[in-house]
């Protein structure tokens, strides 16, 4: 008996997907002369901020988190502004491009080429306060240290409506593979029943919703809609807007990242106690029109593969704008 695409399996792989730009920190967490660690894909990388004459926000970089020499992370030792020291050895190498200044080691008679010696590099740039980092395609193996090229775009802006406008971030560590993260978070029909509040919504409140998604370059977004009216913060917003359309809100940063704080943690709780279930590998499904935006992940994620490995265009998931109903 055939399975109806309705309720196709989605089995998530968990891989990690290079070649792209990834928020590594927040820019002001990345002080000059001190060295900060992150994990990006898995990888460890080291971060930091030139000197720059008595400018206080030198240009960032970004380095792999390991002396090519024998593996001491980069990020214990000493940072002059210019040059990173591994506290093992003493190895200098440069913040910008990775490559060996210095091995103190050597002798005057001893004629090994310091300068073809390349701790691993990566493009880094600031953008929308935080400190952004390429994660490019894995190298073959055996192919030695040396500085990569630039990858041929910038860090990705975050889309503004004019120039007056203030960021607010959260984070938090969801136990869970990166796959079930991204679909966790943008499932729509979860919402009565993790995040439930006295000054948010109940599980009576639920009712049909229909909104229209399209199609961008390697994503999707759901277009511009008149707010909920089922949820207490949207009909404040709409009681001092007077308006269905909303462009201007009038809570600071800071309420609204108290506000969803305590969303951020309602999920990772969830998906803490789902890690609890996929331990198994169970049978797991994806059920329309609720799940299509995670089969559109999950489209968007082998069609770019696919396109890597045969060299040829992408194929969107989306072949134009969609409109999708669930109740929530």
């Amino acid at each position: 008996m055939s399975t109806p695409d309705s309720l196709k399996r989605e089995a998530p792989d968990s891989l990690m997907l290079t070649g792209f730009w990834y928020r590594a920190l927040p820019s002001d967490q990345v002080r000059r002369s001190q060295l900060h660690k992150s994990m990006l894909l898995e990888t460890p990388v080291v971060i930091g901020r030139e000197k720059h004459g008595r400018d206080k926000s030198g240009r960032p970089f970004a380095l792999r988190d390991a002396c090519p020499h024998r593996g001491m992370p980069l990020s214990y030792g000493g940072f002059d502004g210019a040059q990173v020291e591994c506290s093992y050895h003493g190895w200098r190498f440069d913040a910008h491009s990775g490559q060996c200044q210095l091995i103190p080691s050597l002798t005057a008679d001893q004629n090994l080429k310091v300068d073809r010696i390349y701790a691993g590099n990566y493009a880094c740039e600031e953008q929308d306060s935080f400190v952004w980092v390429f994660m490019p395609d894995p190298g073959a193996p055996g192919a030695g240290f040396t500085r990569r090229d630039d990858p041929g775009s910038t860090a990705p802006r975050v889309p503004t409506f004019s120039s007056k406008y203030k960021t607010a971030y959260l984070s938090a560590d969801l136990p869970c593979n990166v796959d079930h993260g991204i679909i966790g978070l943008m499932d729509p029909a979860h919402g009565p029943f993790v995040h439930q509040a006295w000054w948010w919504r109940s599980r009576h409140s639920i009712h049909e919703k229909q909104k229209q998604f399209e199609p961008i370059p390697n994503g999707f977004r759901m277009s511009a809609h008149t707010p909920s009216s089922n949820s207490a913060p949207y009909k404040l917003l709409r009681l001092y807007a007077d308006a269905d359309s909303i462009t201007l809100i009038p809570f600071g940063p800071s309420l609204l990242k108290f506000v969803f704080a305590k969303f951020v943690e309602q999920d990772r709780r969830t998906m803490e106690r789902q890690s609890e279930g996929v331990r198994g590998n169970p049978h797991l499904m994806l059920i329309d029109d609720a799940d299509r935006p995670a089969k559109w992940y999950f489209g968007l994620k082998d069609a770019h593969l696919e396109a890597k490995r045969t060299g040829g265009d992408m194929k969107h998931p989306m072949s134009g704008p969609v409109t999708l109903k669930w109740r929530s």
